[in-house]
């Protein structure tokens, strides 16, 4: 499904991580932008808040800059990147160091007009 993008949106340094937002991002893609917001809204997680967010600005984006209007947008591209890392660590049995990887995610959103 390969379309020309017409317009993008990205969210970066989201503290979530990269694999729980492509979970999501794999719910929206291919889907009307209507539908795809519609989904987003009523899923519980925190990474859908923010992907509700990023898809909403690629819209935005959209009806401003190319004068499209949003029933007739399509996510065609919906990408998380990981992003840096904050390390942290705990001291666990015998005296050993475990490091904790609190990950952070890219996220890339693009619509694609219908034909």
């Amino acid at each position: 499904m390969e379309k020309e993008l017409l317009t993008s949106a990205t969210a970066k340094y989201v503290r979530v991580s990269p694999r729980k937002v492509a979970m999501t991002l794999d719910l929206i893609r291919a889907k009307p932008f209507v539908e795809a917001e519609r989904i987003l809204k009523f899923t519980r997680t925190k990474a859908a808040r923010v992907v509700l967010k990023a898809l909403r600005s690629a819209g935005a984006n959209a009806s401003n800059n190319n004068s499209v209007k949003s029933e007739n947008l399509v996510v065609s591209k919906a990408v998380s990147h990981g992003g840096p890392m904050i390390k942290r660590g705990r001291i666990v049995g015998r005296g050993r160091f475990s490091p904790i990887l609190k990950r952070s995610a890219h996220i890339e959103i693009g619509l694609s007009k219908v034909k």
